[in-house]
């Protein structure tokens, strides 16, 4: 009797350390992802609810025409549109070599002081290609033309 107990107890213990474990691994992984994943905003939702100046996050939309300007600091100043709004975007590095006016764009940054701050912008890579995100977004706004 005594060993059937013994056996039941251990049985317990073990799955009650396998159940911590699991919760731990789930906790870790979760943290560790806090800063990964980067939501995508349209410049809309951008100016209806401005993101916190440390939140990460991706804007995606149209290049406004007319509106690329190569500053003195080598920085690089454009607008994106979703066609309801204008966010205007700083980018310091190299643009891609199909990133134009009029065409979409995706970037992940941050929102400091009414202004765009991109760590990276991603541009389409034929021309018949845009981001869904950037897709969406501007059917949204009534304004794409694409194909279906």
């Amino acid at each position: 009797m005594a060993l059937k107990s013994l056996k039941k107890k251990r049985r317990i213990q073990v799955v009650a350390v396998i159940a911590v474990a699991l919760i731990a691994a789930t906790g870790l992984i979760g943290y560790a992802m806090r800063d990964g994943i980067n939501l995508f905003r349209s410049p809309s939702q951008v100016l209806e609810d401005p993101p916190s100046a440390t939140e990460t996050f991706r804007i995606g939309g149209l290049v406004l025409e007319g509106s690329i300007e190569n500053g003195a600091d080598g920085a690089v100043r454009f607008v994106v549109t979703d066609g309801g709004a204008e966010v205007p975007v700083v980018f310091a590095g190299i643009l891609p070599d199909l990133f134009e006016e009029g065409q979409g764009m995706v970037g992940t940054g941050r929102y400091i002081n009414g202004v765009f701050q991109a760590s990276e912008i991603l541009a389409k890579h034929d021309e018949a290609y845009m981001p869904k995100e950037v897709v969406d977004a501007l059917k949204e706004q009534g304004v794409y033309q694409g194909q279906e």
